[in-house]
């Protein structure tokens, strides 16, 4: 009988970047589903960012196609970092307000941003093609 985890490191990097890919993917969609891209929108022009319904759809569509990328095993260095500076910028523009924590000892922190660019860091360390889903064509 194996031991915990259960999973080699292989597997465990595979649910790692699938897991990360999830996470990004039902942001987009839930922002496109729920109505909030103009809320988002409006959040980015009043940091001064007077473009902000472009910068959510690309934000969005970033998070869609990479999201899907992502989990299929393509790009994943590229992707990983795309995804590092997405999450650095709001931790400067939204997070880094509100302290360390998320919950518990406070809201909206830079703790969830952080480990996930811990997370998005060994995934592109990992980049391993052999463990895509999908050959390429």
């Amino acid at each position: 009988m194996a031991a915990f985890p259960f999973v080699s490191l292989k597997t465990a990097l595979i649910v790692l970047r699938i897991s990360l890919a999830i996470v990004f993917l039902a942001h987009a969609i839930v922002r496109i589903l729920g109505g909030t891209i103009n809320q988002f929108a409006g959040f980015l022009n009043a940091k001064g960012l007077m473009i902000g319904h472009v910068l959510v759809w690309s934000i969005t569509v970033f998070e869609l196609a990479g999201g899907v990328l992502l989990a299929l095993g393509y790009f994943t260095k590229w992707l990983s970092a795309g995804f590092i500076g997405m999450l650095l910028v709001g931790i400067v523009l939204i997070h880094a307000g509100q302290g360390w924590f998320v919950g518990e000892h406070g809201t909206g922190g830079v703790e969830y941003s952080f480990i996930l660019i811990v997370a998005f860091l060994v995934v592109a360390a990992a980049d391993n093609k052999s463990a895509r889903l999908l050959k390429p064509f």
